[in-house]
């Protein structure tokens, strides 16, 4: 398998820009997130409370100017000759370092902590024994004017402000909450400019490209322009000159205001200071767990960048829109390494649930939108009952926390009013509705007349009515903990009753009474999620293994476990959109990883140590044990490509924006691992990987320290616990401050 790159510690070096696609790195703040391929690619969008966006950057390049030609510091053209080039994909930002006619580039892209704002340094150096004149002309479309198609109407401007040294273009919007009013998109420096464009036809010409931009082929360099009813792009100039072995740094900011005169003005001490401190911030978020396995790709992957692609999840979700769902599992995820935060982030996503218990499907350009999606409240209950084990405070779930029409209600009464809508919104056999979809995105056309039910949805509730049961427990509501212990039964009984067929349960019942899922089926006979979940939410041990030993002889492929088999080859409509799609990709029939990551899980809580050694492989992007080819290897993508698509068969699907690489970390720490958060403290019950014969897990808890150390393989002979033995089974009490030097003994 070809190599791109390599890991130097935390980072991530590319070497190698002709990568398969763009290769990206996202940073973001609560405000504003981008990302950034290799070469420079990406976006960056900017939000503000209620979901409301604007795009100030779309796409970007840095390109220089040396008097006789110009070349692009982001790298490309791809196929075009460098001295030297890298680029350093980190947590927090990304360098990207050019080498041509003696010129060394650098340039580093970082979002500091707070405000809707990007930041571009780029650090020149002449390498070369003569003094050279050079220009630095960062530049980026925007979407701040509406995105642009052929024959629309452009009635925005933009222009230069010489006091704020800076370019900006101006849109009409109700962004900020503040009325509809003009906000401004920008790019400034902080150093004087030599000259600017604003105008696209000016400076990339109406047959040019960003590559080959006509102000650098004429003129190389920006033209001056300004912009009056056409496309908006944004354009600065830089000119310096220097001696051998002479450098210059030059500070550029992408952002969003309301106000020109708010355009911040930053030195470059102040613009490094906020570096160093984003950087702190990750370094003390990411610091809650530490893994030290035997696969050095798999340690890369967790130490640093899964647990950064956890924290963007819990408040970006999948970035496109505020998923409910997305921010609140992986807001549970998050609580197995940053639990305050973690608390924090769940309760911000209560705000957007109703009063009577619903939770929608998102919050986008400035509403609440329902879209039909029946499963959002069961993640509440899930998340709730993970976080308050790991704070180890059960004042956490009475805390006061806004329903989205101003109410409060504490914690637990959110999770309740969540668990008593899904029991009074039921269909078909007294199952929990299906709707517009449940985890299933795309299964939004079974249940849409009300009578539909998700199988996998009601064996969900099944688990978090027995999560409401535990914390009313927790906190002394006796009759409530009773009542929903029942409510867990009579659900588990009649998805017994009504969804399980020979050995396997059905994912869904359609409104017309169609099961899909069930082995007669000519498509989509099998899924795997229902057969998953049953042991996840405790059902009987005889139907776990009889489900399972289905799941394994039909789902579980060389490519990975699939969502379902086979294919939908035609479009069914009591089955919806996932039938649209190719057979083998995503949902249709394809090795998608969330459902991977919830095996390894199931996996282990089953004990079966090989098939966690088997799922890992399969699934980590940077082991090819297992056929699949090449992706980025620092983040998780969402799924591989199914063997039916040929050419694409084992191509990785979209990277970062997905739940795959925050259950990977929590299925590790929480299964595999076996590190279990009880209220008196840390239980050990691991399922390591057989070939794992020394590995550890350090893990922060409730102000201690836990060192773990693993020796052996199979079940646990003996633990000790600062060189006194301890109970197996029994939890680790914490101390104050205390450092629990523990050792596991496997046999």
């Amino acid at each position: 398998m070809k190599q791109y790159g390599y890991f130097n510690n935390k980072t991530y070096v590319i070497t190698d820009r002709n990568t398969p696609r763009h290769w990206y790195n996202y940073l973001y703040n609560d405000e504003y997130v981008t990302f950034v391929s290799q070469v420079g690619f990406g976006q960056g969008i900017a939000q503000d409370d209620k979901g409301r966006r604007l795009s100030p950057v779309v796409d970007r390049n840095v390109y220089i100017s040396d008097g006789t030609q110009f070349w692009q510091a982001t790298g490309l053209p791809v196929h075009e000759e460098l001295d030297d080039y890298y680029c350093a994909h980190n947590i927090g930002y990304t360098d990207i370092c050019v080498v041509k006619n003696g010129i060394k580039s650098v340039c580093r892209f970082f979002v500091p902590n707070s405000g809707k704002r990007e930041i571009l340094r780029v650090t020149v150096e002449n390498i070369s024994d003569k003094e050279k004149t050079i220009k630095v002309i960062p530049f980026s479309d925007t979407n701040v004017d509406g995105i642009y198609t052929p024959q629309g109407y452009n009635t925005s401007s933009a222009e230069f402000y010489p006091e704020q040294k800076a370019v900006a273009g101006s849109q009409m919007s109700w962004f900020g909450g503040k009325g509809f009013r003009k906000n401004f998109a920008y790019l400034t420096c902080d150093k004087a400019v030599s000259s600017y464009d604003t105008r696209r036809t000016a400076f990339i010409g109406s047959y040019g490209n960003k590559q080959m931009p006509k102000a650098l082929i004429e003129n190389l360099g920006c033209t001056g322009t300004e912009c009056i009813a056409e496309k908006v792009c944004f354009a600065l100039e830089n000119t310096v000159t220097l001696k051998p072995n002479e450098s210059e740094n030059f500070y550029y900011t992408f952002g969003v205001t309301d106000i020109i005169e708010n355009i911040p003005q930053f030195t470059a001490n102040e613009l490094e200071r906020q570096f160093a401190e984003m950087a702190e911030k990750y370094a003390a978020i990411c610091d809650g767990v530490h893994i030290k396995t035997p696969w050095d790709n798999l340690n890369n992957l967790f130490n640093d960048w899964l647990k950064y692609q956890t924290n963007m999840g819990s408040r970006w979700a999948r970035v496109r829109h505020n998923g409910i769902r997305d921010l609140t599992s992986d807001s549970e995820c998050l609580g197995c390494f940053a639990p305050d935060l973690a608390s924090e982030r769940l309760r911000r996503v209560m705000t957007y649930q109703y009063s009577n218990g619903y939770a929608p499907r998102t919050f986008l350009d400035g509403s609440v939108q329902d879209k039909n999606f029946s499963d959002n409240m069961v993640w509440m209950v899930f998340a709730a009952h993970a976080i308050t084990k790991e704070l180890g405070d059960k004042s956490y779930l009475l805390r006061q926390t806004k329903f989205n029409d101003d109410t409060s209600a504490t914690v637990y009464e959110h999770a309740r009013r969540a668990v008593e809508f899904m029991y009074g919104f039921t269909g078909h056999h007294g199952l929990v509705r299906i709707w517009g979809g449940d985890w299933n995105d795309c299964m939004d056309r079974a249940g849409m007349q009300g009578k539909g039910v998700s199988v996998w949805l009601s064996i969900a509730f099944v688990r978090a009515a027995k999560m409401l049961s535990e914390m009313a427990r927790w906190l002394g509501y006796s009759e409530d903990a009773a009542k929903y212990r029942e409510y867990a039964a009579n659900m588990q009984q009649r998805v017994n009753a009504h969804g399980w067929y020979g050995d396997r349960y059905i994912y869904a019942i359609s409104d017309d009474g169609h099961l899909i899922g069930e082995a007669s089926c000519e498509e989509g006979s099998m899924y795997a999620l229902p057969q998953l979940w049953c042991v996840l939410a405790d059902f009987e041990s005889e139907r776990q293994n009889t489900a399972m030993n289905t799941l394994e002889r039909e789902l579980n492929t060389d490519l990975g476990l699939l969502v379902s088999r086979p294919g939908y080859s035609k479009y069914l409509d009591h089955v919806g959109a996932m039938t649209t799609k190719f057979p083998g990709v995503q949902e249709n029939g394809g090795p998608y990883l969330h459902g991977a990551v919830w095996k390894l899980a199931v996996d282990s809580i089953l004990g079966k140590n090989d098939k966690v050694e088997e799922g890992l492989r399969k699934i980590l992007p940077d082991d090819h044990t297992y056929f699949k080819t090449c992706g980025e290897p620092y983040t998780m993508f969402n799924c591989y490509l199914g063997a039916e698509t040929g050419y694409r068969a084992g191509t990785p699907g979209q990277s970062w924006r997905t739940a795959a690489g925050q259950w990977l970390l929590y299925s590790l720490v929480r299964f595999i691992y076996g590190l279990t958060p009880e209220f008196e403290g840390l239980r050990i019950k691991p399922c390591l990987p057989s070939s794992w014969k020394d590995c550890s897990i350090t893990k922060k808890f409730r102000d201690c320290i836990y060192n773990v150390h693993f020796i052996g393989s199979g079940k646990v002979t003996s633990i000790t616990v600062n060189g006194e033995k301890h109970d197996i089974g029994k939890a680790i009490v914490p101390i104050k401050n205390a450092t629990f030097d523990i050792e596991v003994i496997l046999g």
